[in-house]
This record gives C-alpha cells, structure tokens and sequence, in this order.
C-alpha cells in the first residue's frame, strides 16, 4: 500500500471513530436525560412505548370502537367507572337526579393531562348543575366518536349530548388502523356510509411485526430524541394504515352528524383547538379551521347546536399567552375551565339544558 493510501485509511479510520464516539457519548447523554433507568435498560423504544400505552387504567381492544376505556380502574391521573366512563366528581347536591348530559369525543373531550377534576365536563357540571358522564376518547377519529355516542346513548339515555372534536379528526376517520391499533372505518356509497373493519382485528404491537427500521434502531434514544424533535412521532411510535384517500374524512362529516342527529336527543357539537393553531404556519392553521368550519356547517344542516370555542381561546391566547390554557397537547386546568365557560354559556343561551 502506498503511503497517500495508508493516509486516507487512516484518516477514515479515525473520522469513524470519532463520529462513533460522538454518537455514543450523545446516546449516553440523551439516556441521562431520559432518565438513569434507561442507562442500565435498553428496550425497543418502540415497543416500549406500545406497552406504556396499555397501561393499567389507560385502553383495551374493542370490537366495535378499536379500543376503549377499561373500565373500574383508577390511575395516578385519570380513572374509569365500571362504564368505560371517565371518573367524575360528584356534582353539586341540588342536581335532578333523572337529567344526565353525556359528553362525548376525543381527548378534548376526555381532557387528557389532567386529573379528573380537572376536566371541562367537570367544570361544567358545576356551571350548570346537571349530572355529566364523560364518555370522551382520547386519539378518536371523528367515525369513533359517533359510533361510541351511539353505543352510550342507547346504553344510558341521556337528555342532552355535548359532542366534542378536532379538526384532526377527520383524518383518523380515513383511518383503518391508528396509533397501532385496528379500527373501524367508513366510506359512503349512494349518499349512505358503509362500515368497513368490523368487528376490528386485535393485532397489538410485536417484535415480529416491528419492520426492519424499528427493529434496528427502535433502542436508540438519540434516534427517538430526533424523531421526536423533528415531527416524525407518529411515523416513529405508531403503525398506521390508510383505509380510505386523503380528503375522505371530509366527506363523512355530514353522513356522520345525521347518524348522531338520528338519536333523536338534542346535541350540541362543539370545536375545540390544538395549541399548535397559535405557532403553526399559516396554511396549516387555514386548513384546520376550514376543516372545523366543515363539520360544524354538517352539524347545523342535521338540526344539531353548534358551539365554536376558537373566539373564546384566542381572545385569551392573545392576552394571557397559549401556556396559560395549553399543556403539551391539551388545555390545562385554566384552559378546560374556560371551554366550559363558553359551552355552559351557549346551552344556557340555546335554552337547551333539560
């Protein structure tokens, strides 16, 4: 070998030993700041994120929903009654005993990152002095939400139903299968929605099924801190499958608000907001409130209330700043206790408490 040859060589040498040490010294530290548990464990970030999500007192498969509540467990923040329900305070001592209001969604309406008591549905029952189950979901698609009011109202007859969403949510309605786990899904044929994935296959989350990109580098916590910083959560975590086109979600608004004006039980559907509507550019906030505009505009031609709860949030916003009502992804206690405000005030102007 020639001496400009074994200079090369070694230089690559070394330029690899330093990006390898480099590499190595950032996993460490990205562990130390995870926490030192993870410098003695190395699991498949993967699918230790899979198991966290099953949890005790978190979500279990269900046939007809994907998955659902599991019901009479109690966890460090939220808890759930023997219905699948979120636990909720008792309510105030003058409260008919034979009026009940169901709230139902997704986590906005399930209030996720708080306690129970800390919810809007909690809030709320105060503010209007009528007993509220909550029977809200977190990582719902709007076609979820509608099929478990329908389950809860013919299960607990309620006299009025607060219906909560994202725009978010008509995308996972494309969806047959969302945050790793199978759902049901619908697509419209001659003006009428047709089901699809029911009953929904229970395929959790496997080793097996990892594909190989996972697997190789599903330990790494740099590559999880990376994934992580640069949007690409949903990619790195979960196993999605597209069941129907992009934009399909859109279509199913209307069908799925005349299937929950078809309960017959006076609903008011409210829009709620991601923090990410006061940092996000500008197109994407156009498009989120467009696609609001959309449900709420279906709700309207169904004979159903609407409540829009952006007016309210952005007046706040602009003068208290969105950590005042926002935890990572959802309203804090100040912000659930605000949405409240602005539903009570609507139902009582509406007239439609019962």
């Amino acid at each position: 070998m020639s001496p400009a040859a074994r200079e090369w060589r070694n230089r690559l040498i070394l330029l690899s030993a330093t990006i390898l040490l480099m590499l190595t010294a950032m996993e460490l530290g990205c562990r130390v700041l995870r926490g030192p548990w993870f410098l003695i464990h190395w699991p498949n970030l993967v699918l230790y994120e899979a198991d966290v999500h099953r949890l005790p007192c978190m979500f279990i498969h269900d046939d007809a929903l994907g998955y659902a509540p599991e019901a009479n467990c109690q966890g460090p923040e939220h808890s759930h009654t023997a219905q699948a329900l979120r636990v909720m305070p008792s309510p105030p001592a003058d409260v008919p005993a034979d009026r009940l209001v169901l709230v139902s969604g997704d986590s906005y309406a399930y209030s996720d990152e708080v306690k129970d008591n800390e919810t809007w549905a909690a809030y709320l029952q105060d503010m209007i002095h009528r007993r509220i189950d909550n029977g809200g979901v977190p990582g719902y698609g709007l076609d979820q939400s509608v099929l478990r009011t329908e389950d809860l109202a013919r299960r607990l007859k309620p006299d009025l139903i607060v219906l909560a969403f994202i725009a978010d949510d008509l995308q996972r309605a494309e969806m047959s299968r969302l945050y790793s786990g199978d759902k049901p899904f619908f697509t419209v044929s001659n003006g009428a929605l047709v089901l699809h994935n029911s009953p929904a296959p229970d395929r959790p989350v496997t080793a097996q099924s990892l594909p190989f990109w996972q697997r190789w580098f599903g330990w790494s916590m740099l590559v999880d801190k990376f994934m992580r910083h640069f949007g690409y959560y949903d990619v790195w975590f979960w196993q999605d499958t597209v069941g129907t086109p992009p934009g399909t979600g859109e279509t199913l608004a209307c069908p799925l608000m005349q299937k929950v004006a078809a309960l017959k039980i006076p609903t008011l559907v409210v829009a709620q907001y991601r923090p990410h509507l006061w940092s996000y550019e500008a197109k994407w906030v156009a498009e989120q409130k467009r696609l609001t505009q959309v449900v709420l505009q279906c709700a309207t031609v169904a004979g159903l209330q609407t409540y829009d709860s952006f007016s309210l949030v952005d007046a706040n916003v602009k003068t208290q700043g969105v950590n005042s009502l926002y935890g990572s992804w959802h309203h804090s206690p100040a912000g659930n206790h605000l949405v409240a405000e602005g539903i009570a005030d609507t139902l009582i102007k509406l007239k439609m408490l019962p």
